[in-house]
């Protein structure tokens, strides 16, 4: 009888489309969430994969790496913090925001080189698995600009009434900051319910993240994931706004 209680990590075979994940709650403690290896990035294992609380993290040239951290840093979109800096720099109108407008742009400056980090998590294979997604509606950016120039955004992957977070990018002070408050907005505004943030971290702290057990996420995702998609809600994304 195969033993339910094991811990991951799980082997997933990537010429098998249709293999399931294993439950998020056989994942790891050390380190914290790792609960497969190995699979691919097809548009059906991914959305399959966020849908039971998982998501891809790994090093290029690494096989594919599957997590589920406990516990879970979120945000609640009507609980968005926006520090009195912050909104003096977003009333100044010094940068516009837009949606959907620049996405591979973003992903492959998520992707660049950073300053004091050696390499990069996502690869030129990760990129194209998020870039197909967002050709078929379900990965979605927002773009910071200053006088027509990109400096700042971030992209993630929308099912039912979730966000989930993948990756931001600032070139100019603040930016990163200004798309991801305009976009929580925005996304409060469509009847979004959850933003995923993934891990906790200082930076989606003092916006408002807070962490959230394992068990608790996943009946979210359960409740939340599964609702119709905001009508519109992207396409009205389109105009830069500031």
């Amino acid at each position: 009888m195969k033993n339910t209680h094991r811990r991951g990590p799980f082997f997933i075979p990537a010429d098998d489309p249709g293999h399931d994940f294993p439950d998020p709650e056989l994942a790891m403690e050390e380190p914290n969430g790792l609960l497969a290896i190995g699979g691919d990035l097809s548009a059906h294992r991914l959305v399959t994969a966020y849908r039971h609380g998982v998501f891809p993290w790994y090093n290029a040239g690494q096989p594919i790496l599957w997590w589920s951290p406990d516990p879970r840093a979120v945000l609640f979109p009507d609980h968005l913090k926006i520090s009195r800096s912050l909104g003096k720099v977003m009333r100044k109108g010094r940068y516009s925001v837009s949606y959907d407008q620049a996405f591979e742009d973003v992903v492959h400056a998520c992707a660049a080189p950073r300053k004091g980090v050696d390499g990069t998590w996502i690869s030129e294979e990760m990129a194209q698995a998020y870039i197909r997604l967002h050709l078929l509606g379900i990965a979605h950016s927002a773009e910071c600009w200053e006088d027509g120039r990109l400096v700042g955004g971030l992209y993630g992957v929308t099912l039912g009434r979730v966000f989930f977070g993948e990756s931001m990018f600032s070139r100019h002070r603040d930016a990163s900051k200004v798309a991801f408050a305009s976009l929580v907005q925005r996304l409060r505004q469509w009847g979004y319910l959850l933003i995923d943030c993934q891990v906790s971290s200082d930076h989606m702290a003092s916006l408002g993240a807070v962490d959230l057990s394992r068990r608790e996420f996943l009946d979210m995702l359960e409740q939340w994931s599964d609702l119709p998609d905001p009508d519109g809600a992207w396409q009205q994304g389109d105009a830069r706004s500031s």
